[in-house]
């Protein structure tokens, strides 16, 4: 039997009209992204879901503290499956840094995998803390099913390891506020991707 790992992106957030780059910032969900949470509870109803872990932000929390309650559990909250650090550009929108910060914006545009802002991760240097983190919760529930409540870059690093994609395509892959991914892991190193963005 593979491991199933209910994958979620956390409800809308306070500020999700204004495209802003959170990052590590504590932003709250609105009364929809509580409706959404719900949502997501409703859909995994009657599942034998082992365990439920999350970031330890409080959009994560929030929304894995409604799903865990609705099946019987208590989350577990963890800081390695934060989002995305972008550091001093944190709580900011494309168009603020690209003002604020003109070099090191066209910077970041010209090296998307690679490129740090100033106090923040790259993208390899949150590949290199999300996977072996995931890869650790999902080795530790042989023949279970988990669900994990976490956030839209974070879902997008872990659905583009499953699905062998080069690292640059995670942008192909869509995380409404309340997407529900599923995917098998298997023994032997597969992964095999069940819904996406559902």
């Amino acid at each position: 039997m593979p491991v199933k790992v209910y994958l979620m992106r956390h409800g809308e957030v306070t500020n999700g009209g204004e495209k802003r780059y959170n990052g590590h910032i504590d932003v709250d969900i609105t009364e929809q992204g509580v409706e959404q949470m719900h949502r997501l509870a409703g859909l995994l109803a009657g599942k034998s879901i082992a365990a439920v872990y999350s970031s330890d932000l409080i959009r994560s929390v929030k929304g894995a503290e409604i799903i865990a309650k609705s099946l019987g559990l208590t989350s577990t909250p963890l800081r390695s499956l934060r989002e995305r650090s972008v550091g001093a550009w944190e709580g900011l929108t494309a168009g603020e840094i690209k003002e604020r910060y003109p070099d090191e914006y066209s910077s970041w545009r010209a090296d998307l995998l690679n490129y740090r802002p100033p106090g923040g991760e790259c993208l390899v240097d949150v590949q290199e803390r999300i996977l072996p983190a995931y890869r650790q919760l999902v080795a530790g529930h042989p023949d279970q099913e988990i669900a994990m409540l976490l956030h839209g870059g974070v879902n997008r690093v872990i659905l583009a390891d499953a699905l062998g994609l080069p690292p640059l395509n995670l942008f192909r892959i869509d995380q409404a506020f309340g997407a529900l991914n599923i995917i098998d892991h298997y023994e032997d190193g597969m992964a095999v991707v069940r819904l996406v963005n559902g």
